[in-house]
């Protein structure tokens, strides 16, 4: 059973996202909060496998929220789910810690899968679209001047070739695109993308793009 909370400032949302996991087997909703704080406090409390974040909510917003319980270092994880398709909106929730980012009105289906991916270790957020948002903000997230990758004691740890499989996650490739390119087979290269998560203390897929940004591995397009 995958426990979640539910974040979102209107009663509403709330109810009507309850009443989906309610009716979906495999799925217990096991509380709401209608603010950042609040959401932060029954996390620490109940300690759900998923939270369900809205970003604009009054007092702490849904990114600091984020922040907090990521930080916190607990198993839950942290799918954000707003009325806002901005690309500044989804950055900011990414770094923050999020494992994730869908838009209201995704289907049903696509929340419920949303939800179990992010409860298993998967990313929502497709690897082409994290590279747009971090192509868009890379400025603020990449390596000072002058330093190089390996000043970077995250991937001290990395072989050559996990090395070279950071490099193509943050470029956006799929696993499918990384075998071709290496001539591997689709389970060696997720062994390598495991071991490379592992190492580099990345949560998901999306944390190790923007660690490969911030390491200065990948750049944005110019």
């Amino acid at each position: 059973m995958t426990t979640v909370l539910i974040a979102d400032d209107q009663p509403l949302q709330r109810m009507g996202v309850r009443m989906l996991l309610e009716g979906t087997p495999g799925l217990d909703p096991v509380g709401e909060a209608e603010h950042g704080a609040e959401a932060v406090r029954q996390a620490a409390q109940l300690r759900p496998d998923v939270v369900l974040m809205d970003i604009r909510m009054p007092g702490m917003d849904g990114i600091e929220a984020t922040r907090q319980i990521v930080a916190a270092g607990g198993r839950t994880r942290v799918l954000i789910v707003t009325t806002f398709d901005l690309d500044e909106y989804a950055y900011d929730g990414l770094r923050a810690g999020a494992s994730g980012f869908l838009l209201k009105d995704a289907r049903p289906e696509e929340l419920v899968a949303g939800i179990r991916a992010v409860a298993s270790g998967d990313a929502v957020v497709a690897p082409r679209l994290t590279r747009r948002l971090l192509d868009a903000y890379a400025h603020q997230v990449l390596a000072p001047e002058g330093a190089t990758a390996n000043e970077d004691p995250r991937l001290k740890e990395l072989s050559d070739r996990e090395r070279e499989v950071l490099i193509a996650i943050g470029n956006g490739w799929t696993n499918a695109e990384i075998a071709e390119r290496f001539v591997l087979t689709e389970s060696t290269v997720k062994k390598h993308v495991g071991r490379v998560l592992a190492k580099i203390g990345a949560r998901d897929r999306i944390q190790a793009v923007i660690t490969a940004y911030d390491a200065g591995l990948v750049r944005a397009k110019s």
